[in-house]
């Protein structure tokens, strides 16, 4: 006679992974095969929108002839979407527990986003917008100081308190001229808030969760590009059936489009970031690298407007919408990225020399962003090869043989 196999325990509570409310506890650094959760990347979703209205406006500012303010009030705008990402990231890099509550917390920060993108020509609503995802961000780090005990509730007090509103809801009542530069005040202010909070107690964020974060926000960014420069030049071709102006635009900028995804994706930054101060600067650099892989759209779309003769500006200004942010992108991805990857005074020099090369192409007029392109498909091909030169057998063994394959 054989007996049955005991029945299972019956839990009175659901294991603690599966309950819907847990404590919000910090991550291990450590962790193996963490990767991008769903939530982040339908979070990321919200960014594509705001990111194409900021280049919109920002054409459009271009176009009727208001470029200082048009470039000053994108800057501004981008900042606030950026910035909002980046706290979300960092956070979510160190705390992400996804039970219930985080995740309608990150659905409300969500929707602040749509409320900032829906308002960027208003600057009312974009303050509101941006009140509702700090207020988001100011819960989580309470439910963090909620769950924690000594240095770690220190710091994650720190966080709630420095995300505190009444500074941005106090521009409100300042007069119009004067809010961009009480924005660029607050905007300093808010971005000492991680210098001062951590110095209590470092939060356990993981490099390479970090660098796929920040990678695919870049992916994205190029991507809005590629789609604004599509547009601009289906529009065109639409408008006239003369292509001979509109081809050499849409040539070189998939050349710069190319070489950009080329350039920032060449190297595992992941082992850079091994300390706080490595990742501030490596994370707020990143600004630029944004800021200006975005604004080549922009500047895509003005040429093209130029050339169907719809904006009212010089050729020399239509051409510098497009290389000055590619040189920006080219030369800040090396400073943040490249230049800790290159072996000697050639492979480090590859990339600011391309920067300063895609400048001088401002001046060639109808053919600018072509030439800028090739230069820019040139650098890739430069880099390349001398990467793998330095590999070789050839020249030489040791710290050169273990040159990442790529510019």
């Amino acid at each position: 006679m054989t007996s049955s196999p005991a029945p299972p325990p019956v839990c009175s509570a659901a294991p603690a992974h599966h309950r819907p409310l847990r404590r919000l506890t910090a991550r291990g650094r450590d962790e193996t095969h963490r990767g991008v959760s769903s939530l982040e990347l339908f979070f990321d979703l919200c960014f594509i929108v705001a990111m194409a209205q900021a280049g919109a406006q920002l054409v459009r500012a271009i176009v009727e002839g208001h470029t200082g303010e048009g470039i000053l009030d994108y800057l501004l705008i981008f900042f606030a979407i950026w910035w909002a990402w980046m706290n979300f990231t960092w956070f979510a890099s160190a705390y992400d527990n996804d039970d219930v509550l985080y995740r309608i917390v990150t659905l409300l920060q969500m929707a602040g986003v749509l409320v900032l993108t829906a308002g960027v020509s208003a600057y009312l609503v974009v303050i509101l917008g941006y009140v509702i995802m700090r207020l988001a961000m100011t819960a989580q780090w309470l439910r963090v100081a909620r769950s924690s005990q000594g240095p770690e509730r220190t710091m994650a007090l720190r966080y709630a308190i420095g995300l505190y509103q009444i500074g941005w809801l106090g521009l409100l009542a300042l007069p119009e001229a004067g809010r961009p530069w009480v924005f660029v005040v607050m905007a300093l202010l808010e971005m000492a808030v991680p210098l001062y909070a951590e110095r209590a107690h470092p939060t356990p964020w993981h490099p390479h969760h970090i660098a796929e974060r920040y990678g695919l926000l870049t992916l994205i960014v190029l991507g809005e590009t590629i789609a604004a420069a599509t547009l601009a030049v289906k529009s065109g071709i639409d408008e006239r059936e003369d292509l001979g102006e509109l081809l050499p635009i849409a040539a070189g900028g998939l050349l710069i489009i190319f070489a950009a995804w080329w350039v920032y994706f060449a190297v595992p930054i992941h082992q850079h970031l091994r300390s706080n101060r490595q990742s501030f600067l490596w994370g707020y650099g990143h600004y630029l690298i944004f800021v200006s892989g975005a604004a080549i759209g922009a500047g895509l779309e003005v040429a093209v407007e130029h050339a169907v003769g719809k904006a009212h500006l010089s050729a020399l200004r239509a051409a510098a919408a497009v290389t000055l942010p590619t040189a920006l992108f080219l030369l800040t991805v090396w400073a943040l990225h490249s230049r800790f990857h290159k072996v000697g005074i050639a492979q480090q020099s590859v990339l600011p020399a391309t920067a300063l090369l895609v400048v001088a192409c401002t001046f060639l007029g109808h053919w600018a962003v072509l030439a800028a392109g090739l230069v820019a498909a040139l650098a890739v091909a430069a880099g390349v090869t001398l990467t793998a030169l330095g590999a070789s057998p050839e020249r030489g063994r040791g710290e050169e043989s273990d040159a990442v394959p790529a510019l």
